[in-house]
């Protein structure tokens, strides 16, 4: 029998840890998404050698609905896999720490455990500050760990926040979908 030590240990905030074949099941198929996500649209940005894609949508979408856990290891794992399948095998480590961070801080920020079934300001806040951090963390990585230079890492600032917009306007138009969807079934 678990004693309430070992149970405050097996969890972050209520998230589960992926100790058990459930968690690990959900990991590796929301893993799975945001690879199929990152690896199916892929436009080149040739001054950096790096590419701008639709994964961030999948990112949020496991974050927003799993957590930190889920979605900082799902949205880490699953587009550095993106990267090492495809010739950008050069940015697997970045995207393996930014898009973790980015899956791991929106699954915190809107902490779904606590407002599931419901759109909160935590959500939006959350997709804002999550996508903040591709630009910011590609232009580091870029700018002072690969060398480039700065000038060369700014070239790719506006093809970062253009993914981080289309992800977020599809993101929050289906947060808000149901909602509306059900107001106009009511109404009927």
């Amino acid at each position: 029998m678990e004693n309430k030590r070992e149970r405050e240990n097996r969890n972050f905030r209520g998230y589960y840890f992926p100790n058990n074949a459930l968690i690990i099941s959900i990991i590796a198929i929301f893993t799975a998404l945001n690879f199929i996500a990152t690896y199916w649209i892929q436009i080149p940005i040739l001054a950096t050698g790096g590419y701008i894609n639709v994964g961030d949508i999948a990112v949020m979408f496991t974050a927003l609905l799993f957590g930190p856990i889920i979605g900082g290891v799902a949205g880490g794992m699953g587009p550095m896999l993106a990267d090492i399948f495809s010739p950008y095998i050069i940015y697997a480590p970045a995207t393996l720490i930014i898009k973790g961070i980015e899956g791991f801080l929106i699954g915190l920020i809107s902490n779904p455990r606590l407002y599931s079934g419901r759109i909160s300001y935590r959500d939006i806040l959350a997709v804002i500050v999550g996508g903040f951090l591709i630009p910011l963390g590609y232009f580091i990585y870029e700018a002072f760990i690969l060398n480039l230079g700065v000038a060369i890492a700014l070239v790719e600032i506006p093809g970062n926040f253009f993914q981080f917009i289309i992800a977020q306007g599809k993101i929050l138009a289906h947060l808000c979908m149901p909602q509306k969807l059900y107001v106009s079934v009511r109404n009927e």
